[in-house]
């Protein structure tokens, strides 16, 4: 393995879908996907890790370097080799893996699109941004668009000859979505308004991938009401176009700049001007006042892709950090360090090298397990016709996306950081990948909703939905998972995780009283600490759960080291991860009030 080559674990991605998810067999009980057995689903993630690898990887390099130009009259030019990966994918079909195949998507369910997007998004994530946000766009489209079109711009949208944004920030209104003032005037023609303003940090604002770029931007009409609840929606188009899909005159939606960023420069973040040189057309989509509710069925979605982003990035990290540590050779062994004529060794034995390696590995899996069980989860909503059945499964979605997006992007922040760790001081220089990696994950724990945003909205929304029904499930059925690994043979790890199950559940209801009490921000101020303590919880479950499918597999497959790793991988969680959780969960119930006296930060 070369220090500087991109890879793909396909043999972990194989043991989470198939050996303990048996998510082919989970999907072939799903109408649509029955034709599809394990043997398709291994080709399609064959030819996805090739794409990564001989596609995208040699182009994130160089397109971090050179960036996106921006001629001065609203038009962006992408990295070079940019538009000849957007051909390859589109061609192929995977820009929309999940998206329906009679609109120009492949059809393929969303746990293998999120298996792909692991594999995409590693290998250079500032390109996959462009698609990943036109297909979540496309969706709205296609479910609350103009009636007669929705589906022509969903299908050109899906198969990559259109592009797609999402513009919810302004200037002054950041994270605070209800402080927007870009207005929307209704003309003569129903349902088109002109709209007025400016949008700023807009992912694929322009680019020259596509023939046309549908934007859905967020508006407020004339005598709206104050905060998000007067917003509404409007897809604003870069060029106009018929219902056939001919495409006409430039709308009024330009770039006036692009944003200098800390990383993912081959994305191009840009501040959007709405009617300023032309008048700016939209086309309300839903009803007005409606815009936030359809933004957010947008917002779900891309909240679940950059915790993918986030797990991604930590998982190139790792292989980037394990391959560089078996060829460096520096030092001797420890065993043999005060011999003169020991050899000198690669770092990979040395033991504080092997903690980092150990701490990345761990992270890295368990979060691909979790994220992917969350994707068998999603199909099965979006399969089932039992309505009980699926508001249980919605609601599971809804409490676990704020966690997932919060842990596996401040997760893969940390894993890149280790992996420069590793490096030492070659990580820290652009020669090798590292660095761009922990520069291009940070901006996941920001966009979409902050995490901060994301653990406010666990602790001040999703735990109080239904006075707590969505939690005591979950927690309900981690205890049942925790007591089906104890009766196996894992007693001893499993108490452990379900002593921090306790201690979370007690820690739920320490907030929960804070709230009752009016302490408000007492409540808030531990709720990032709160959602950190879940998602540490939520990996432990998984890992208990793979050492379990190990120790069975074992038995006929023999000591294969991934198998070994998993129950490794336990060992380590619970002696040097877990501790993290139950610390958390004494601070949280501390009453610790110090960081709100208003005589600091003054």
């Amino acid at each position: 393995m070369s220090t500087t080559s991109f890879s793909v674990d396909l043999r972990d991605l194989h043991f989470v879908l198939f050996d303990q998810l048996a998510a082919h067999e989970q999907l072939a009980a799903i109408p649509r996907f029955a034709e599809l057995d394990r043997e398709v689903y291994e080709a399609t993630l064959a030819e996805g890790e090739r794409l990564a690898r001989e596609v995208l990887a040699p182009i994130n390099a160089p397109g971090d370097l050179a960036g996106c130009s921006f001629d001065g009259q609203g038009n962006v030019t992408t990295p070079k080799g940019y538009r000849e990966a957007w051909e390859v994918l589109r061609e192929g079909g995977w820009l929309a893996p999940s998206a329906p195949s009679e609109l120009g998507g492949s059809g393929l369910p969303f746990t293998i699109h999120v298996s792909l997007s692991e594999m995409l998004c590693g290998a250079c994530m500032a390109f996959m941004m462009y698609a990943g946000l036109t297909v979540g766009a496309a969706r709205v489209i296609l479910g609350h668009g103009p009636e007669g079109t929705r589906e022509m711009i969903a299908r050109k949208m899906f198969t990559g000859e259109w592009g797609g944004t999402m513009c919810l920030t302004e200037a002054g209104a950041g994270s605070s979505v209800g402080d927007n003032r870009c207005r929307a005037t209704p003309t003569d023609e129903p349902g088109v308004y002109l709209l007025e303003g400016e949008k700023i940090f807009i992912s694929g604002g322009d680019q020259d991938l596509t023939d046309n770029i549908v934007h859905l931007v967020l508006a407020r009409t004339p005598n709206a009401g104050k905060g998000t609840k007067g917003l509404s929606l409007f897809m604003v188009p870069k060029y106009e176009f018929d219902a056939g899909g001919a495409l006409g005159a430039r709308n009024g939606a330009k770039v006036l700049r692009i944003e200098e960023k800390m990383g993912i420069h081959g994305s191009s973040t840009c501040v959007l001007g709405l009617g300023g040189d032309l008048p700016c057309r939209g086309v309300l989509i839903g009803q007005e006042n409606q815009g936030i509710e359809l933004m957010f069925l947008m917002m779900n979605e891309a909240r679940i892709g950059v915790a993918v982003q986030g797990h991604a990035m930590a998982a190139a990290a790792y292989n980037y950090a394990r391959g560089y540590a078996q060829e460096r050779i520096q030092g001797q062994s420890i065993r043999e360090a005060r011999s003169q004529d020991a050899p000198s060794v690669a770092i990979v034995q040395h033991p504080d090298v092997r903690r980092m390696l150990m701490t990345q590995k761990v992270y890295a899996e368990a979060m691909r397990s979790l994220l992917l069980r969350m994707a068998l989860v999603v199909d099965r909503e979006h399969a089932t016709e039992d309505p009980a059945e699926r508001e249980r499964l919605r609601g599971r979605v809804d409490l676990l996306t704020p966690i997932l997006k919060a842990t596996c992007t401040d997760l893969g922040f940390e894993v890149a950081v280790g992996a420069v760790q590793v490096y030492g001081g070659y990580g820290y220089i652009g020669e090798y990948p590292v660095e761009q990696l922990v520069r291009d994950v940070k901006i996941c724990s920001i966009y979409e909703g902050t995490n901060g945003i994301q653990a406010m909205d666990l602790v001040g929304r999703k735990l109080r939905v239904g006075g707590g029904a969505l939690f005591i499930e979950w927690m309900q059925e981690a205890q049942s998972r925790l007591a089906a690994a104890a009766e196996a043979g894992l007693a001893a790890p499993a108490e452990a995780i379900g002593k921090a199950v306790q201690l979370l559940a007690a820690s739920a209801m320490h907030l929960a009283g804070l709230g009752k009490a009016r302490k408000v921000e007492a409540a808030m101020i531990q709720a990032v600490p709160f959602t950190r303590m879940f998602g540490l919880v939520l990996l432990a479950i998984e890992c208990v759960e793979q050492a379990l499918v190990a120790a069975r597999l074992r038995q006929t497959r023999g000591d294969e080291p991934l198998l070994i790793g998993k129950q490794r991988n336990l060992e380590f969680f619970v002696a040097a991860i877990l501790p993290q959780a139950i610390a958390l969960g004494k601070s949280i119930q501390s009453n610790d009030e110090s960081a709100l006296d208003p005589a600091l930060f003054v």
